[in-house]
């Protein structure tokens, strides 16, 4: 696929690769995650926590993965803005999170932004950013997980 191409088509592609990642989520497949992000990417999770690097990221989501055996993440794009002149796009929307706590089930969610960048005509991830605006079930819900 022509770069031009993939540019014009950055909406659909990014909304594909937003599938496969939440995909390979519900799965817990590393790699299949992993594949849509560029190699220095850079993650601010909802604790705040801040990870560069597709390794340090894949690390960090397979002992969340082993820690929360039925962890989930589900993040829906509500809008994709294409910056053609430098391949790059903004991803916007909304993300959701559940697993079971020792008290519990639970349930996080939030908003999201994502920076996209085109890459030999496909787009990957440099950086995603989390905020959490609620959270449901129990005392992980009650204080901000860093402060404990």
């Amino acid at each position: 696929m022509s770069e031009q191409k993939s540019v014009a088509q950055a909406p659909r592609l990014i909304r594909a690769a937003r599938e496969r990642s939440n995909a390979a989520i519900a799965l817990h497949d590393l790699a299949g995650i992993a594949r849509e992000w560029l190699p220095d990417v850079n993650v601010l999770s909802s604790t705040g926590k801040q990870t560069s690097g597709r390794d340090a990221n894949r690390a960090n989501l397979a002992r969340q993965f082993e820690l929360r055996p039925d962890t989930k993440y589900v993040r829906t794009p509500a809008s994709i803005e294409v910056f053609a002149a430098w391949g790059v796009a903004a991803e916007r929307g909304d993300w959701v999170g559940t697993w079971t706590e020792p008290d519990g089930p639970l349930v996080i969610g939030g908003t999201y932004q994502a920076q996209w960048r085109e890459v030999g005509g496909a787009w990957l991830i440099l950086a995603e950013l989390f905020v959490p605006t609620y959270c449901s079930g129990g005392a992980y819900c009650v204080r901000h997980p860093q402060a404990n």
